[in-house]
């Protein structure tokens, strides 16, 4: 579906570049999540990904077709919820009248309920919002908007606890099988049971590019006691004992991925 090949980047200004002969295949019907520290490309990509930024060299394609030439049946296939946005000084009707015409697969239907869950209606107005609610309200329109491909910049930021779980729900209930999700996110913990696969992107490369069941077929995360800790990979102490990463036994259960732990762990060469 998505095929990044050989691609570099500077923002105009810069000095370093941002990508550097980088490549990466994503396919469809998965949902990734994209880690990585502060800097490491991880908006870039995204913005890559989506046609608002333009490689140097090499291409970003969706589908087979380059995503910079920002064709309108490519668009329509692509939405894109960045980290930071305004919205128009309008209602929500207005704004929905104005740009669900774009979308073909458009369904009031789930906007309705995507703002029903995060305790929304339809007849508010979007200047308005707080930050939290216009996160909320923006990425109902983009579930609404039922594109094969959606890209989130750290979606939960702004949100309080209970939103992330609601986040969490209308995510789990619109993602049907022929989309395909990017979460770009520092909140680990929040989006952690949602992924299907886990990208940890260090400068210019990525140093992992693995299925969840991948990494949960190889490895174990559980808590130990420090006498417990022969076969470990990586630890961390915790109040629950040792947070560890350990070989999987072939008759040892499969365990939830700590996705702040395996980053941990991958960032410091330990796998």
């Amino acid at each position: 579906m998505i095929e990044v090949s050989n691609i570099s980047f500077r923002y105009a200004g810069q000095k370093d570049l941002v990508f550097d002969d980088f490549s990466l295949t994503l396919e469809a019907n998965n949902i990734y999540g994209l880690l990585g520290k502060n800097g490491t490309g991880k908006s870039t990509l995204l913005y890559l990904i989506s046609g608002l930024l333009r490689p140097q060299k090499g291409t970003v394609r969706y589908d087979g077709v380059a995503t910079c030439k920002r064709l309108p049946e490519t668009l329509q296939e692509i939405f894109i919820v960045p980290e930071e946005f305004d919205l128009p000084y309008m209602s929500l009707n207005d704004y929905v009248k104005i740009n669900e015409p774009f979308y073909p697969r458009f369904s009031r239907e789930v906007l309705e309920n995507c703002l029903k869950d995060f305790e929304l209606t339809t007849d508010i107005k979007l200047h308005a919002l707080s930050m939290g609610q216009k996160k909320k309200v923006f990425m109902s329109f983009a579930l609404a908007a039922n594109t094969s491909l959606l890209l989130m910049d750290e979606p939960t930021n702004g949100l309080d606890i209970p939103s992330k779980s609601q986040f969490r729900k209308v995510v789990a209930q619109y993602m049907t099988e022929d989309r395909t999700l990017i979460i770009s996110t520092h909140q680990v913990h929040d989006v952690e049971s949602l992924l299907d696969h886990i990208m940890i992107l260090s400068q210019r490369k990525l140093l992992l590019d693995a299925s969840v069941a991948e990494i949960t077929d190889k490895y174990t995360f559980e808590y130990r006691q420090p006498d417990q800790m022969d076969d470990a990979i990586y630890a961390e102490p915790s109040l629950q004992g040792n947070a560890v990463i350990a070989p999987r036994k072939a008759d040892s259960p499969e365990s939830q991925v700590n996705l702040e732990l395996l980053f941990n762990a991958v960032t410091q060469g330990k796998i």
